[in-house]
């Protein structure tokens, strides 16, 4: 199982874990703040904060050569569970087809006053529909 081997140029922050690792046909991507991988700032607000949490993963996925299909679990973390409508809207735009498993929970505080995170699972094996082809 080895370390995802484009880490190192998609982001600027350098945390003491892989941004994704693989496992067999899995891709287990990291929980992903939303700091810009090219300026290394975090902009303000919960819509945008979701956008960029989203794109780090979307990086992520196709430079591993999957899309948005092969993902199969995601998890938001949020500090106001309020937030969720917002984060929901951004979210969809992120799968035209089927829809990952998910699971969002608020948390007392994320790092860089964040007000969101969110990590993947994706699967290499998905048919056209969607669905896991295991």
């Amino acid at each position: 199982m080895a370390a995802f081997s484009a880490q190192d140029q998609l982001t600027r922050v350098s945390p003491p874990y892989a941004k994704a690792r693989r496992a067999g046909e899995f891709l287990y991507v990291s929980g992903q703040l939303p700091i810009d991988n090219v300026t290394g700032k975090m902009e303000p607000g919960i819509s945008l904060q979701a956008h960029q949490s989203m794109k780090n993963i979307m990086q992520i996925i196709e430079a591993e050569g999957l899309t948005s299909d092969n993902i199969i679990k995601v998890t938001i973390y949020l500090t106001d569970i309020n937030h969720l409508t917002q984060v929901n809207e951004v979210y969809k735009s992120y799968f035209p087809g089927q829809l990952p498993a998910r699971v969002a929970l608020q948390v007392a505080a994320l790092p860089g006053g964040s007000l969101i995170e969110i990590d993947a699972v994706a699967y290499e094996s998905v048919v056209k529909n969607g669905t896991p082809s295991c």
